[in-house]
C-alpha cells in the first residue's frame, strides 16, 4: 500500500522546574507570534527534517530562553486532533531541572520568558496546562526512586533546604520530624563538619548527598515515600 503525504506536524515542548522562594516554578516563553500571540507557553517549537527529538527541544530550548547544557528526559507525547488551531500537530514533551540562578532570557521566538510559580500561573497556550499538570505528576511519582530531589540543591546542603525542596515539590508541608528520621534511616546522606549561619539562628549542619548509598538501595528496591 502506497504511503499518503503526511499532513501531520512534530513539535517539541520543555517544561522547566526550578524551586525558588519554597515553590516550585517553571520556565514560561511569552508567544511572539499567532496562534495565542502574547499568551505564555512551554518553551518549544517544530522538529526539523533532519534533526532528533532530543536535539529539537535542546535546540529550541535555547533559541527561546537561553538555557542550554541541561538534562533533558522524555515525558509523554500529546497529540489530540484538536490542540493546535493550524492543524494536526503532536508534541513530544520534555521535562528537567534547573537551579534557581541559571540565566534566562527571551529568544528570537518569545517575547519574554521568567519563572512562574506553580500556584500562579497565567492562562497557557495550547494544551500545554495539560503537559504541565502531566510533568508536576511525574516529578512528584520520581522522588520516591530517583535524585530528583537533589538534583534542586547546591553541592552542601542543611536538613531545611533538602525539605523545603521535597515540600515544593509535593505541593504541602512535611512533619520536620518525621522526614529527619526517614532521612536519617536511609543513611543517604554524609554529614559534614561544616555549618552555615543565617542570622541570629542556630548554626545549620551541612550534608553531602551519597549517590554510591542510593543506588544500593534502589537496587534492593526501597524506594522514598514521603
Amino acid at each position: 500500500m502506497a504511503l499518503r503525504p503526511s499532513s501531520i506536524h512534530v513539535t517539541v515542548d520543555t517544561v522547566i522546574f526550578t524551586v525558588r522562594e519554597r515553590a516550585l516554578n517553571v520556565l514560561l516563553v511569552r508567544r511572539g507570534s499567532p496562534p495565542f500571540e502574547g499568551t505564555w507557553a512551554i518553551p518549544g517549537g517544530f522538529v526539523d527534517e533532519r534533526e532528533s527529538l532530543d536535539a529539537a527541544a535542546l535546540r529550541e530550548l535555547r533559541e527561546e530562553t537561553g538555557v542550554a547544557d541541561v538534562y533533558l528526559e522524555q515525558l509523554y507525547s500529546f497529540g489530540d486532533p484538536g490542540r493546535d488551531p493550524r492543524g494536526r500537530f503532536v508534541t513530544v514533551a520534555y521535562f528537567a531541572l534547573i537551579s534557581a540562578d541559571h540565566p534566562i532570557h527571551a529568544g528570537t521566538d518569545a517575547a519574554d520568558a521568567r519563572w512562574w510559580p506553580m500556584d500562579e500561573l497565567p492562562r497557557l497556550a495550547f494544551d500545554h496546562r495539560k503537559i504541565l499538570d502531566y510533568a508536576v505528576e511525574r516529578l512528584r511519582n520520581k522522588l520516591e526512586y530517583t535524585t530528583v530531589g537533589f538534583q534542586l540543591l547546591p553541592r552542601r546542603f542543611t536538613l531545611t533546604e533538602l525539605q523545603q525542596v521535597y515540600e515544593a515539590i509535593l505541593g504541602r508541608p512535611l512533619d520536620k520530624r518525621n522526614f529527619r528520621r526517614k532521612i536519617e534511616l536511609l543513611g543517604i546522606l554524609k554529614p559534614l563538619e561544616q555549618h552555615r549561619t543565617n542570622g541570629p539562628s542556630r548554626p545549620a549542619r551541612l550534608y553531602q548527598f551519597s549517590a554510591g548509598k542510593f543506588e544500593k538501595l534502589r537496587s534492593r528496591g526501597i524506594t522514598f515515600p514521603f
